[in-house]
């Protein structure tokens, strides 16, 4: 899955670091000396509001028993307190020279990293650690307190380390880089598979910190850098901390950055991750003809679990996901009358089924908006692979993974489903329809795949489906029944 998906990953992360990034390299050596106020109030305060802000999303996060929101707007609150006080320390201002402002200044993105980091460990999943969380934040909290009223009280106990461009910098800067793509990564594979923007605003919001971590480990203040740097690290504190804030608001958990999204649970809510559009044709396919909605809903997360046992990338995963919820749509268009007969369908009535795949592309390519790899799987998801199949008799050669996986999950979901002129076959029978048909009719990877994901879960029969047309349901059937 990672080798499929890393050239699109990395091309969200570049897309993202490209803007901070192009400023550091532009102007980052440029001098830039402004008042020491206007660090003071710029940073020092600031950060005081991010902090009450990250406070108060941590607090929402412990009633809604969501340990990861918990997790990370506590990483973020501490990073607030790290830079509240390397603002607050400004030299002149309140206090004189100290050593307080180059170690909350070099530590600050660094902690947050690694803070961040622990919202994609299990142990750190369950509502259960929250208490345990919440201690170990409120301990880091006293400790920055703590540290920071000696230094202000006694200047000469925190030394100014490290120095900019020092070797302790640059290891320090190569570890939080390290930590920060991690995070970009995970967050980058949840963009791809979701497509939400609050999931972009994530990543960005990474590359944010991620270059602000170059400012603060190589540049210094007489740097226009440094100071870009502390804009960088406020815009990624709030852009990473208000996509949290907006999932805790639609009551889902924040995932980004956990990277644990799978694709079965964007078809379970296809209006939040793919739109009022799909979520609108899906309502109308309910009622033209239930038993054919059900049977998406049942062919699309099957689908999307083949899909990741054979490793399709995720962009590709989302449009599996879209088109098997969408690959009958086309059937909106077909009778009442000889969509809901109880009984077997004549010749000529399955003529006119066969038209589905032809006319669902049409309707989708009418709406707009939808990938060309959706209206593919639409239109070929009754194709096989030794050209029997429908509307266009394609082959082998011309049907890509997807097709294929949704065709298996297609028929395998009709096989298994009562109709009114046959019992559901058992899974055995099933499976070893499909076996018997690999590599004429179906793909033996995928009948593989099918086979494992089944394994995987209790093998329990479908019911409510379509009562006809489904799957290569009809007079003209590839298998007894």
């Amino acid at each position: 899955m990672l080798r499929r998906s890393f050239p699109a990953t990395i091309g969200v992360l570049a897309g993202c670091a490209a803007i901070p990034v192009g400023l550091l390299a532009l102007f980052g050596k440029a001098m830039f000396m402004p008042s020491m106020w206007v660090h003071f109030y710029g940073v020092g305060v600031t950060a005081l509001v991010a902090m009450a802000a990250a406070v108060t999303l941590m607090v929402a996060g412990a009633r809604q028993e969501d340990a990861r929101t918990v997790v990370v707007a506590g990483g973020f609150a501490l990073m607030a307190a790290l830079l509240a006080v390397h603002g607050l320390m400004t030299p002149g201002v309140l206090v004189g020279s100290n050593g307080l402002i180059a170690v909350t200044g070099a530590a600050t993105l660094s902690v947050g990293a690694a803070v961040l980091a622990l919202s994609g460990l299990s142990a750190f999943a369950a509502p259960t650690a929250i208490p345990r969380v919440v201690a170990v934040q409120a301990a880091l909290g006293v400790a920055i307190v703590t540290v920071s009223l000696i230094g202000a009280l006694v200047p000469d106990v925190v030394p100014a380390v490290p120095e900019p461009r020092s070797t302790p910098a640059l290891l320090l800067l190569f570890v939080t880089l390290g930590l920060y793509a991690w995070l970009g990564v995970r967050a980058a594979n949840t963009y791809l598979l979701t497509r939400r923007l609050a999931d972009l605003a994530v990543v960005l919001g990474l590359m944010l910190l991620a270059a602000a971590t170059y400012g603060a480990l190589v540049l210094t203040f007489m740097d226009l850098g440094w100071w870009l740097g502390h804009l960088f690290e406020v815009l990624g504190i709030s852009l990473v901390g208000a996509s949290a804030a907006y999932d805790l608001h639609r009551g889902r958990r924040s995932r980004p950055l956990v990277g644990d999204l799978r694709a079965r649970e964007i078809v379970a809510s296809e209006e939040a991750f793919f739109g009022a559009r799909v979520r609108a044709l899906m309502v109308t396919l309910a009622a033209k003809d239930a038993s054919t909605e059900e049977h998406t809903r049942r062919v699309a997360p099957l689908a999307v679990e083949i899909g990741e046992q054979m490793s399709l990338s995720r962009t590709r995963l989302r449009s599996l996901a879209i088109g098997g919820l969408l690959h009958d749509i086309g059937k909106l268009s077909i009778p009442d009358a000889i969509l809901q007969k109880p009984g077997a369908l004549d010749d000529d009535e399955f003529a006119v089924i066969k038209t589905h795949p032809e006319r669902g592309r049409e309707l989708l390519e009418e709406l707009g908006g939808f990938d060309e790899s959706v209206t593919r799987l639409v239109l070929d998801h009754h194709e096989r692979l030794d050209g029997r199949g429908y509307p266009r008799g394609l082959h082998a050669d011309d049907l890509d993974l997807a097709t294929r996986i949704l065709a298996v999950c297609d028929v395998y979901d009709a096989l298994v489903s009562p109709r009114v002129y046959r019992d559901a076959w058992s899974v055995e029978k099933a499976l070893a329809h499909l076996q018997g048909e690999a590599d004429t009719s179906f793909d033996a990877r995928c009948v593989t795949a099918l086979i494992l994901v089944l394994a995987g879960k209790p093998a329990e029969q479908t019911d409510g489906a379509s009562q006809n047309g489904l799957g290569t349901l009809g007079p003209r059937l590839a298998f007894p029944g």
